[in-house]
C-alpha cells in the first residue's frame, strides 16, 4: 500500500513479511508517463532480475502494462518504464523518503530476502 508505504510478502493469504517502503519522488497518483516520478498502481508481474544492480539487487516489475499502454497513448506520452523493486545501494545513502523514480525501494537487507523469496512470474498488486 503506497499511502501506508508498506509492502507485504504474501504467501497465498498469509503475510510472511512487511517491509517499510520508499516510492518515487511524487508518490500520489498512477504513473502516467516516463519521469513523473510516480510509482504505478494495479496489477502487475515481477519479470526480471538485476544482481548488479547500482541498488544493491533489483527485482523487475512488468510496468508498463497493456491498461498503461493504452492510457500512454490517449496521452500522446511516453508512459516511461524500468521499474524495480530494489534496495539504497550506499547503505549511507539516500536518507530522505521517497526518493526514487518510480521504483519501490527496501533496505539492502531486506532486498536480499525479497529476492531469495520472490521468483519471476509472481503477480504483485501495487494499491494507492
Amino acid at each position: 500500500y503506497k499511502e501506508m508505504r508498506r509492502l507485504y510478502l504474501l504467501n497465498g493469504k498469509q503475510v510472511l513479511r512487511t517491509y517499510r517502503i520508499d516510492l518515487g519522488f511524487a508518490p500520489k497518483g498512477h504513473k502516467t508517463i516516463s519521469g513523473d516520478g510516480r510509482t504505478p498502481e494495479g496489477l502487475y508481474t515481477i519479470d526480471r532480475r538485476n544482481p548488479n544492480s547500482q541498488y544493491h539487487l533489483s527485482i523487475g516489475i512488468d510496468y508498463p502494462n497493456e491498461r498503461d499502454l493504452a492510457l500512454a497513448k490517449k496521452m500522446g506520452a511516453d508512459p516511461g518504464g524500468d521499474i524495480f523493486i530494489h534496495g539504497r545501494g550506499n547503505p549511507g545513502g539516500w536518507l530522505i523518503r521517497d526518493w526514487t523514480w518510480g521504483c519501490i525501494a527496501v533496505t539492502n537487507d531486506e532486498i536480499e530476502e525479497i529476492y531469495a523469496m520472490v521468483k519471476d512470474g509472481t503477480p504483485i498488486a501495487i494499491y494507492k
